[in-house]
């Protein structure tokens, strides 16, 4: 087998791993901090959107920082930098004792860990540019599973030990993924360093940036709020609308599963289907279907109904991701694509800095369940931004081709 495959297949089963860990815990963190110290309902939200808010924004900070840091030192490095992070802070969350330490480990996340980033990082530079679409969509279906696999075990494991026992495991699983990375792994040395120093000098790293990729930039981080604005809350709406005797962590965790498991779906099938039609028209077909079931989700009344809706709609909103930062890698040379994934993390960032940031003013002023108008919002955005840029493109097509025929 190929080595780019091997690399590929390994970092899926290890952001698996990775992503599952987060996964455990971090998405009964309104509950956790219950435990820890008590407090209000509104204190609670807000709490939610402020330990929500930060790892992103410190992440925000790093991103570019790390990305550049991988494009001179390898991507490996900056792999084996965020899961060893990961396991520290995420077994550290469990031994808490007080909120103020809660806050400082979640700042400390977005500083030192970010696999996600990296990983697409790697994959990125060591895989042939023919075979972009396939890995980055494969790769990001671990992304996704993960997040499903988490919550669901996460959610059982709480409830039958506590959520302290949640992180620990996380921790472990976060431990093992390291150590597939430190052994299986294998990083091309001309992908980075100073044998790319010739190529970086004719390239300065902010020309990378080109209307194109700004513009998908845009695309990637509206979709971002849009996927995470009303995750965090989750925990919060479940308590609100489940009936009387069913376990709120356990639904929580049903949901955040099969949103995630949708999105592992759609970054696998739609991304194979992306790399045989107009990947700009697909996006847009992508988003107008999730704006009308955004509008289902809005009306449903049960939670099982409200479960089944939401998990179809993250089947098609998280197959915009993997198309648009796929595009933005082709676009891109091999040696500064660490640089253009750190600042697509900085924008993800921005968006999950924004995200519980919305949703902790739109809950305290008009309730948890108005959060869901922000999804429909944001899919207008990218809908016309789809619609600006469409006609734009066939407007030069058109140009270009008179001035062909008058030549």
């Amino acid at each position: 087998m190929e080595r780019w495959k091997i690399n590929l297949y390994a970092l899926w089963l290890t952001q698996v791993l990775s992503l599952t860990s987060f996964g455990l815990g971090m998405p009964f963190l309104p509950f956790y901090i219950q435990e820890i110290t008590p407090m209000s309902p509104e204190t609670v939200k807000w709490y939610t959107g402020l330990l929500n808010a930060l790892p992103a924004l410190t992440m925000a900070v790093m991103s570019p920082i790390w990305g550049m840091v991988s494009d001179r030192y390898g991507r490996k490095m900056m792999l084996l930098r965020a899961m060893g992070g990961g396991v520290m802070i995420i077994g550290l969350i469990g031994m808490v004792t007080a909120m103020w330490q809660i806050v400082v480990l979640r700042g400390l996340q977005g500083i030192f860990t970010g696999t996600v980033t990296a990983a697409l990082a790697f994959v990125a530079s060591n895989t042939p540019t023919k075979n972009l679409s396939y890995a980055i969509g494969f790769l990001s279906s671990s992304t996704f599973l993960g997040y499903a696999i988490g919550p669901i075990i996460g959610g059982v494991v709480a409830e039958w030990f506590g959520y302290r026992v949640s992180f620990f495991v996380g921790a472990g699983l976060m431990l093992v993924a390291f150590l597939m990375v430190l052994f299986i792994i294998n990083e091309d040395p001309n992908s980075y360093g100073r044998v790319r120093e010739k190529q970086k000098a004719d390239l300065p790293w902010y020309k990378i940036f080109t209307p194109v990729i700004m513009v998908l930039l845009v695309v990637l981080l509206i979709n971002r709020v849009t996927r995470t604005v009303f995750t965090p809350y989750i925990p919060i709406y479940v308590s609100e609308v489940i009936p009387a005797g069913k376990s709120p962590a356990q639904w929580t965790g049903y949901i955040n599963g099969l949103a995630g498991f949708s999105t592992a779906m759609a970054a696998i099938i739609i991304s194979r289907i992306a790399d045989r039609y107009d990947k700009r028209r697909l996006m847009f077909v992508l988003a107008a279907i999730t704006l009308g079931l955004s509008f289902l989700v809005l009306r449903t009344s049960s939670i099982m109904s409200f479960t089944l809706l939401y998990g179809v709609m993250f089947f098609t909103l998280g197959g915009i991701e993997p198309i648009a930062m796929s595009m933005t890698a082709e676009l891109t040379p091999a040696d500064r694509r660490g640089t253009l994934f750190g600042f697509q993390g900085l924008l993800g960032s921005i968006g999950m800095v924004l995200s519980p940031m919305f949703g902790a003013w739109i809950s305290v002023a008009y309730g948890v369940r108005a959060i869901l108008w922000i999804i429909p919002v944001m899919l207008i955005f990218n809908i016309v931004i789809f619609m600006v840029r469409g006609n734009y493109a066939r407007r030069r097509h058109h140009v270009e081709e008179d001035h062909n025929q008058s030549l």
